[in-house]
C-alpha cells in the first residue's frame, strides 16, 4: 500500500448509482414531463419496478438514506394509502403489454410494514402490472425489527432475495453509529428466511465507521461468513454531516483516515475472496453460482445488480425512476409526496433529461464501474462519431497516467488491479457535470 497514492486518489466522487448523478437534477422536470415520458415507451419495455417505504423503527446515525422513524403505525398507513394510489396511476399510464423482470423495495426499513399489508402491496404489483415468471424480487430488512409473522408474510408475497444490513458487529462501533444489532438477531433473520424457501440473501457491511479498525472489521466478516450468504456488500461510510443532521452525532475525530479506511476495505476484500467469493465490480461480492458472478452486470441506485430493464419506475417518497428519456424523483418528504399524489396523481419534483452525450459518458462510467474497461470499438458502434471526444479523452488520460492506474489493452481501455480501488476517482474523469455545481460526495474510497 502506497499512502501518498491512497491520499492522492481519495478525493470525493460519486458513488455513479446513475448518470448524470442525482445532484444536477432539476425541478425543470416535473409531472407532466414525466406523465409524457411514460406514454412515449416504446412496445416491449422492459421495466424494473422500485417501491421506497421511508420509515424505520430508530434511526441510524450512519444512515443517508431518505427515511424517518415512526413509533406509530398511522403515518404508515396514511403513507400506504397515498403509495397505492401512485402505483395505480403509473399502471394506467403504462401499457400492460410491457413486461416486469425485476421488484426491489428498499427504505428505511419495508420490514416496519405489518404483514397483512406486505402481502396486499406485492399482490397489487402483481394485479396491475405484467411480472415475467421467475422474476427477482428483492427486499432490504433490518433484522432488529423482524419477527415470525413478517418473515413469513415476505415469504408468501413472492420475495425471491433479502438484503439484511449488518455494517459491523463491534459493540463499540455499534454504539457510535446508534444500530445495536448482535450476531444472533441477524443469524435469526437468514435462518428464518431460508425455512421459507428464501435462500438468495444479501448482507451489507460497511467500512470507514468511527471507531472501526481492521482487527474489529475482520472479527465482523468471519461472524458473517458463518451465515455464507450469497452476495456481500462492503459499502464505504459516506460522512456528510452538512447535509445529513443526524450524522452530527458521530464525532468526526473518531471516524478512521483514508489509509485506515483503504487498509480496511483490502482487507475485506481478501477475507472474502479468501473464502471463495468473487469480487463484483468495486465493492460486491457473489458466491460463484450467484447470478451477480455469472450474468452481465448493470449498476443502478441499489448497487450493483443483474437487473438490465429497459426503465424503471420508482414509487414512494424520494423514489427514483429512469426512463430511455431520463430521470425523474419523487419529493422527498413523506407529507408533500402525499399531497402531490393526492392532487396530480404523481409527486415528480425534478429530474434531468438525457442528451445524447449523458448517455454516451453514462455507459462509458458504467462499464468502468462494472466492468472495469470499456471496448472502443463497442463505443463507436453505439454512439457513432460522437464517441472520438471522449476516446481522445480516454487517450490523454492514459499518457497522463505515472501511477499505473489504466491501461490500453488492444481495443480496450482497462483499470488495473492497481487502479481497481480507485476507479469511482477514474470513472469521475469521463464526468462532465462534476465541475459545474456543488455537491458533497463520499470519499473515493
Amino acid at each position: 500500500m502506497n499512502p501518498e497514492l491512497v491520499k492522492r486518489y481519495s478525493a470525493p466522487v460519486p458513488r455513479y448509482t446513475s448518470y448524470p448523478t442525482a445532484p444536477h437534477f432539476s425541478d425543470d422536470i416535473d409531472a407532466r414531463t414525466y406523465r409524457g415520458w411514460l406514454a412515449e415507451l416504446r412496445p416491449g419495455t422492459r421495466l424494473s419496478l422500485y417501491t421506497h417505504i421511508p420509515f424505520c423503527d430508530e434511526l441510524c446515525w450512519y444512515c443517508g438514506c431518505c427515511t424517518k422513524a415512526v413509533r406509530r403505525y398511522e403515518p404508515i398507513a396514511e403513507y400506504l394509502t397515498s403509495l397505492r394510489t401512485e402505483i395505480a396511476k403509473i399502471a394506467s399510464d403504462v401499457p400492460a403489454e410491457h413486461e416486469v423482470l425485476h421488484i426491489h423495495w428498499g427504505g428505511g426499513s419495508p420490514n416496519v410494514l405489518a404483514p397483512d399489508d406486505v402481502v396486499e402491496l406485492a399482490d397489487l404489483h402483481r394485479r396491475l402490472f405484467r411480472i415475467r415468471e421467475g422474476a427477482e424480487f428483492a427486499v432490504e430488512i433490518d433484522p432488529r425489527h423482524l419477527d415470525d409473522a413478517r418473515t413469513s408474510a415476505f415469504a408468501r408475497a413472492g420475495v425471491t432475495r433479502i438484503s439484511i444490513g449488518v455494517q459491523d458487529f463491534d459493540e463499540t462501533v455499534q454504539a457510535a453509529i446508534n444500530r445495536r444489532q448482535s450476531f444472533e438477531v441477524t443469524e435469526r433473520a437468514v435462518l428464518g428466511f431460508r425455512s421459507h424457501g428464501i435462500e438468495a440473501i444479501n448482507i451489507d457491511l460497511v467500512y470507514g465507521l468511527p471507531h472501526q479498525t481492521r482487527a474489529s472489521l475482520q472479527d465482523t466478516v468471519e461472524k458473517v461468513l458463518q451465515l455464507r450468504p450469497t452476495r456481500i456488500a462492503a459499502f464505504g461510510y459516506a460522512h456528510l454531516p452538512e447535509r445529513l443532521k443526524h450524522q452530527r452525532l458521530i464525532a468526526t475525530a473518531t471516524l478512521p483516515d483514508s489509509i485506515e479506511r483503504f487498509a480496511q476495505a483490502n482487507r475485506l476484500s481478501r477475507l472474502l475472496m479468501r473464502a471463495g467469493y468473487e469480487r463484483i465490480g468495486l465493492d460486491h461480492f457473489a458466491l460463484p453460482d450467484d447470478p451477480l458472478a455469472k450474468g452481465q452486470l448493470a449498476r443502478n441506485f441499489q448497487g450493483y445488480t443483474t437487473d438490465t430493464a429497459d426503465a424503471l419506475i420508482g414509487f414512494g417518497a424520494s423514489a427514483i425512476g429512469r426512463l430511455p428519456q431520463g430521470y425523474v424523483q419523487n419529493h422527498p418528504a413523506a407529507a408533500e409526496y402525499a399531497r402531490r399524489i393526492a392532487e396530480e396523481g404523481l409527486a415528480t419534483s425534478r429530474g434531468i433529461a438525457l442528451t445524447d452525450n449523458d448517455r454516451m459518458r453514462g455507459f462509458v462510467i458504467e462499464r468502468l464501474m462494472c466492468d472495469m474497461t470499456f471496448p472502443a470499438r463497442e463505443l463507436r458502434q453505439r454512439f457513432g462519431d460522437r464517441s472520438e471526444e471522449l476516446l481522445r479523452e480516454a487517450h490523454a488520460l492514459l499518457d497522463a497516467d505515472q501511477d499505473r492506474l489504466i491501461e490500453s489493452d488492444g481495443d480496450a481501455f482497462r483499470v488495473t488491479d492497481r487502479g481497481r480501488p480507485f476507479v469511482r476517482t477514474i470513472a469521475a474523469c469521463f464526468d462532465s457535470y462534476l465541475d459545474t455545481k456543488a455537491a458533497r460526495h463520499a470519499p473515493g474510497i
